[in-house]
């Protein structure tokens, strides 16, 4: 673990490449020090850029969604075809976590950028490259749910001192859509039954819990899962690939996770049981 002066030290160094102070995801890709380390050093990224002498941008513009998306169209347009996370993370402008945070899982900007383009004609070209699944959705569904990009007069400023929740969802005893780890684990034990899962124990410490699994008609394996509620929260949190077998998570957007370690996505997951409970 790189200690507080380390820290410092790298985005000092930084910093004079730049010609001006990293942003977080500048210094985690440039550094090679995950943000985990920093929250451990600092209780604010701002903090450690002024500790290491330096003027923090204390500008905080929130992006507009059309900016965001017309980005992602923009990608969309120039290859002809859908993008993988990793490829828009390589020609797009903006990190795919941003996009991810407004509008859920990289599968769903499809659907999004349908919602945002579908009336306008400039964006004719790429709507015609979209999966055909989303076109069938939007001509041929009766689904009255809310778009992921509502009217900008239903969007509300945030009530200070009061909880807020995870998106509606109609999943069984489940009122909204996990918002933490917490929320992870109690899916999970919602679901560990139906996904093939006995679980021996869960624990606070790594990995966080001991699970069997039945591998052939008379046979089990124990396996050791990680709750988190972004698959790459396990590497920012610096746990080691060697001492997990799978990673039970709400978002999975880790692209490089280890071949090693099986990733369970339990929004893909409670989606595909709402479709077949349905059906």
């Amino acid at each position: 673990m790189p200690d507080k002066q380390q820290i410092l030290n790298s985005i000092t160094a930084i910093a004079r490449g730049l010609g001006r102070p990293p942003t977080r995801s500048e210094f985690v890709a440039l550094a090679k020090i995950s943000e985990y380390f920093v929250t451990q050093c600092f209780p604010s990224w701002n903090d450690a850029v002024r500790s290491a002498g330096l003027h923090a941008n204390t500008m905080n513009v929130r992006l507009e969604d059309s900016e965001l998306l017309k980005d992602w169209g923009e990608i969309v347009r120039t290859n002809r075809a859908i993008p993988a996370r990793r490829a828009y993370r390589r020609e797009g402008k903006y990190d795919p976590r941003t996009l991810e945070r407004r509008f859920g899982p990289w599968s769903s900007l499809p659907q999004v950028f349908l919602n945002f383009a579908k009336d306008n004609p400039e964006w004719a070209d790429v709507v015609a490259l979209l999966p055909a699944r989303v076109l069938k959705q939007e001509h041929g569904s009766n689904d009255d749910s809310a778009s992921p990009i509502p009217p900008k007069k239903t969007r509300h400023v945030p009530l200070k001192d009061r909880a807020t929740y995870g998106t509606p969802t109609r999943f069984r005893g489940l009122r909204h859509e996990p918002v933490n780890e917490q929320g992870v684990v109690l899916l999970f034990g919602m679901l560990a039954k139906k996904l093939g899962y006995l679980v021996e124990a869960v624990k606070t410490g790594f990995p966080d819990c001991e699970a069997m699994r039945q591998v052939t008609p008379e046979r089990w394996q124990r396996v050791r899962i990680e709750f988190e509620f972004e698959s790459r929260n396990f590497r920012d949190h610096g746990h080691p690939s060697t001492g997990c077998d799978v990673i039970v998570c709400w978002r999975h957007n880790w692209d490089e996770c280890p071949e090693n370690i099986e990733v369970v996505e339990l929004s893909g997951v409670i989606k595909s049981l709402s479709n077949s409970e349905s059906s």
